[in-house]
């Protein structure tokens, strides 16, 4: 495990045992917005050890996270993971009716109910949405990146 709360422009705080995916889809979909990554350090094998060691650098990060975000982050970032995959239904139901969205998926063969994506949180109303085409025998599989303001409705192709 690297030392340091904050690394690459993102504070890290350390996982283990077995994963809560929901709650680490919601988490990466908002760390643009909080600049807070997690990281898995071991599955579901731990000793006591280990436990203490994620425990105490986790102490820090939240001490750094406290300074930047004030003591009552971790309500305002709870509140935020929960309102997440409501967003991310925003999110999808401008897409599905934007003319840009639609024709980039018709050039990559994706159909509109078939869509694998990450959706990431940028600011209030604001996301990026990278779309993927698994079918892809290419190795990389990504194929456009959009910006979406749920507010205005609209839809920007970013690449």
């Amino acid at each position: 495990m690297k030392k340091g709360s904050y690394r690459g422009g993102y504070y890290w705080i350390y996982s283990y045992g077995y994963p809560r995916m929901d709650f680490y889809e919601a988490a990466e979909g908002i760390s643009e917005k909080w600049k807070i990554k997690y990281h898995s350090v071991s599955g579901c094998l731990i000793d006591q050890k280990l436990m203490d060691s994620v425990e105490s650098e986790n102490k820090k990060t939240y001490a750094e996270i406290e300074k930047k975000y004030g003591k009552d982050w971790r309500k305002k970032y709870n509140k935020d993971i929960d309102g997440f995959m409501m967003k991310k239904v925003d999110v999808m139901d401008v897409l599905i009716t934007n003319e840009l969205f639609r024709n980039e998926l018709k050039k990559y063969y994706i159909e509109i109910y078939d869509v694998d994506k990450n959706v990431k949180e940028l600011s209030d109303d604001l996301y990026e949405v990278v779309v993927y085409n698994e079918k892809l025998k290419a190795k990389n599989k990504e194929c456009f990146t959009v910006s979406v303001n749920t507010k205005d409705r609209t839809v920007n192709l970013i690449r």
